[in-house]
């Protein structure tokens, strides 16, 4: 790996170009290393677990209404256009409100892959702007399988490399900052543009999809979803700007009022981004994790835990008044993020929505270990969320900050690398129940790691309601051949669903 010191730097000290982190982020992008045989497998598998969440949320209204703006905007003179979920593939769009609603509908559940460090990501936010553009030029520029496997494997590299080393969260700024740059050096390697061309794309899509993290606090809105699209849109129509010769703010990270300078730590930090070195493959997916359950990554294992404390002490956990409190000793993150040190009453308000629930630990961890099991539509519902034995449980739950937890929230060792805790339950009677996990069970270190079967088991699941089942084996066979699949058959990277399931939901209107 090659380490770049990245700082602020004065205007009159003329930072050179290619000492620029963007820069070089637009050097790996142009590097035409091939992609590991390992690597593409898993861009197969996070190609299929992208569609199978999308498939489950295709008659969300957030879906919907992404959709329904998607198709007000069609084909551009440029290309052939993109298909968008759910839609008979024959029919296309603009290429950027493809990559806008297709990212809709891949982040509304929340239930698609993690990456944590400095900064936590859903690298697979990468995948919707990079095959909607090989869709939409295929045919113009000839682009196959291999080369959507390559952009992706960059989106993600390039995502999990900033996410290790630059935290945004600490300085209450959105995580997709990050997604912005992936995204725009994920197309540039899809294209095979000039690392110039890249470099551009990238300033604009970085200036343009920095935000604060008010959209994760308190009352959590349907924008959660739309930010990654939102900065997925931008980074189709920064690559857009740049390969017409336009340029953007320069240096943008390091620059006197630049991202570092006044966003994060100031004219005096300094952050170390390792990035891989010229002929060095990418591999930065391998690192990342996907989810069994529906639910912010810091809660996957903790749901598991409950599901065990379900099935292993069912007598004593059917009665709230049995209990006197359950605290969940875990990592910072997880504690002010989604646990009780968020200050947010919202996270033990029965009327909270979806959105916010799904950032509760309290909540999620309460229900798991009533039902023995996590859902992504029944675990969410009203009438669950205000259940009277649920509601009583659920706060006696609080959450507490362990400095050992923490250290290995953001230790780099995967095999030390935690994201659960230590849970103890206190009865009303002064005993105690004490169980801790470190990783969910489908993480890399865990109990039933996820493989190919898994992934594919859990599209098969979650698209059962919108498809029909020859169109589930179409689209499977179509994904596990990514890597071989030619310009005519990229299209078939999409969902059509049952005959009139999308009618089934209203199509909001709007200014388009």
């Amino acid at each position: 790996m090659n380490i770049t010191h990245v700082r602020t730097h004065r205007s009159d000290e003329n930072l050179p170009r290619d000492e620029q982190l963007a820069f070089k982020i637009a050097g790996v992008a142009a590097d035409q290393v091939e992609v590991t045989p390992e690597v593409t497998d898993m861009v197969v598998n996070r190609v299929i677990d992208n569609a199978a969440v999308a498939a489950a949320s295709l008659l969300r209204h957030p879906v919907a209404a992404a959709r329904a703006q998607a198709l007000a905007h069609p084909v551009s003179v440029g290309g052939s256009g993109s298909s968008v979920f759910g839609t008979d593939a024959a029919r296309r769009v603009s290429v950027e409100w493809a990559a806008w609603a297709n990212g809709v509908a891949v982040r509304e559940l929340d239930y698609h892959d993690t990456f944590l460090a400095a900064e936590y990501s859903h690298p697979g936010d990468n995948i919707p702007p990079v095959v909607a553009v090989a869709q939409h030029l295929a045919t113009e520029r000839g682009l196959t399988g291999r080369d959507v496997v390559r952009g992706i494997a960059t989106g993600y590299e390039i995502q999990i490399d900033l996410a290790r080393a630059i935290s945004l969260h600490a300085h209450k700024i959105d995580h997709v900052a990050h997604l912005g740059p992936s995204a725009a050096a994920g197309i540039g390697t899809l294209l095979g543009l000039e690392p110039e061309t890249i470099f551009q794309a990238i300033g604009r899509a970085l200036h343009t999809t920095t935000a604060t993290r008010q959209s994760r606090k308190g009352e959590i809105s349907s924008w959660k979803a739309f930010a990654p699209a939102f900065a997925g849109k931008m980074a189709v129509e920064s690559v857009d700007r740049a390969m017409r010769g336009e340029t953007s703010p320069t240096p943008i990270y390091e620059g006197e009022d630049g991202v570092i300078a006044w966003l994060l730590d100031g004219a005096d930090a300094v952050y170390d981004v390792s990035l891989p070195d010229l002929g060095e493959p990418k591999r930065a997916i391998l690192d990342s994790f996907t989810k069994e359950h529906s639910a912010e990554y810091q809660a996957q294992a903790w749901i598991d835990l409950a599901r065990k404390l379900h099935n292993e002490y069912p007598i004593i956990f059917d009665d709230p008044d049995r209990i006197a409190s359950i605290v969940l000793h875990t990592s910072h993150h997880t504690h002010f993020v989604i646990g009780s040190g968020a200050g947010d009453p919202q996270k033990y308000d029965p009327n909270a929505s979806r959105e916010t629930l799904d950032h509760s630990i309290p909540y999620i961890f309460t229900v798991a270990l009533q039902d023995g099991e996590w859902d992504h539509v029944k675990s969410y519902a009203p009438e669950r969320a205000s259940r009277p034995d649920t509601v009583a449980l659920w706060r006696k739950v609080t959450t507490q900050e362990d400095e050992e937890w923490t250290r290995r929230y953001h230790s780099l060792d995967p095999k030390e690398q935690a994201f659960g805790g230590r849970i103890e339950i206190t009865m009303n009677d002064g005993s105690k129940v004490v169980e801790e996990i470190a990783v969910a069970d489908a993480h890399p270190q865990g109990a039933r790691p996820f493989g190919r079967d898994d992934y594919v088991n859990k599209f098969r699941t979650l698209a059962a309601d919108v498809l029909e089942a020859v169109e589930i084996e179409r689209f499977l066979d179509v994904a596990q051949r990514l890597p071989e699949l030619t310009a005519e058959e990229l299209p078939g990277l999409s969902l059509t669903a049952r005959h009139g399931v999308l009618a089934s939901v209203e199509s909001p209107r709007g200014l388009f």
